[in-house]
Order: C-alpha cells, then structure tokens, then sequence
C-alpha cells in the first residue's frame, strides 16, 4: 500500500511530465485573449434555461496556484466523468442539433465539460477558472473542451482523451471561451495558428 509520501511524489511527477516542455514552447503558458464575441447557440440557451450557471465571478479572478492535490483532482475528474458518460449526440438524445445540459449516462462533448466544470467547483475551483472553450479539431470539426486556468498555464480536460495536456500540447485550434470575469460571457482566442474556422465559432 502507498504511503502518503509516496503518493505525492508520483503526483510531482506527473505533474512536472505535464509540464516539462513548457519552457521550450512557441506559445505562451495561458492562452491569449482578445475582445467579446457572441456565445455559442447552445450556451446562450443554456444560460437561459440555468441564469445562475451564467453569472459575474466575484473575488480572486486570479489564476488558481496548481498544487499537487489540484492536479490529481483534475485528473481524477476527467477520467470519471470520460468512463461515466457515453458520447451520443444531441440528436440521438433529443432530437435537434444542439442542446447543452448536465448527462445522467449519456451526452456529447460540451455536457461532457459542463459535468466536470461543475464536478471541480464541487470541490473548491472557483468558476473563473473553468472554462468553457470551443476549439476546432484538425479534421475542421467544432469541439468543446474545459479549460483550467492554473498559475503553471492552461490546461485541457477533453472527452477523447483521460490525459490532462496544456493547452498548446493539443492538436486543437482555439477559437474563443467564457470570460473569466463572467461566465454568461466569451472572448475570441488568438491562437496564433491559422486556419480556416468556417462556421463552427457559433455552433
């Protein structure tokens, strides 16, 4: 059986493997922001359904310290909701294109990211900190990913993979998030790749 000790060193050292090719990236640790932008469709229907998922963020807007214990907590909420939960689309479940909710079994990747948004606040992550972000996958594909804004960079919780990779370690091309003032809000991301986004930026 692992002793306390033990169990954090191997916490480290995942977390400085995550880390690790920080220092010789092309792009920043944290993602870059520019100006507003309108919200997906599905969000803004959500935030109409639940006004209370959708409010200003009071206090600390500041990125939260990564420590060890944070780090296992989001690895630990990624894998459980990525085995909890069955990708189905929003067609197969409720018959139209587009329906952001929190799964019981089922759902597709953006109630994948508001399960676990919710999941880490549960346990102490301030909403400022986790969020929503659209990305397009190298196939041209729309995806929703949560992004944690940590002290060590952003990092990306996605349903196709159980590994927790910052941000610029992914395939994808970022294209805008939640405020991290105010969650019923979003902003354009400069990626600093260029790609033709086409109409995924207000699915």
């Amino acid at each position: 059986m692992k002793t306390v000790a033990m169990i954090k060193v191997a916490v480290f050292g995942a977390l400085l493997s995550a880390l690790g090719t920080t220092a010789t990236l092309a792009f920043p640790p944290n993602m870059v922001t520019l100006g507003a932008t309108s919200p997906p469709v599905g969000h803004y229907e959500f935030c109409k359904r639940i006004p209370a998922e959708c409010r200003p963020n009071d206090g600390d807007l500041a990125p939260v310290t990564l420590t060890p214990a944070k780090w296992k907590q989001l690895l630990a909420v990624n894998y459980d909701v990525n085995t909890a939960i069955q990708p189905m689309t929003d067609m197969e479940l409720y018959g139209v294109e587009e329906y952001w909710t929190y799964p019981d079994k089922a759902g597709d990747c953006e109630d994948y990211v508001l399960l676990k948004r919710r999941d880490l606040m549960k346990q102490g992550f301030p909403a400022s900190d986790l969020l929503i972000t659209v990305v397009l996958q190298p196939n041209g594909e729309g995806h929703a990913v949560l992004t944690v804004r940590t002290d060590r960079g952003d990092f990306v919780l996605d349903n196709m993979r159980n590994k927790v990779l910052l941000w610029s370690d992914t395939e994808y091309t970022y294209l805008k998030r939640q405020a991290v003032e105010d969650s019923g809000r979003w902003v354009k991301l400069q990626d600093g790749r260029t790609v033709a986004v086409g109409s995924v930026a207000s699915k």
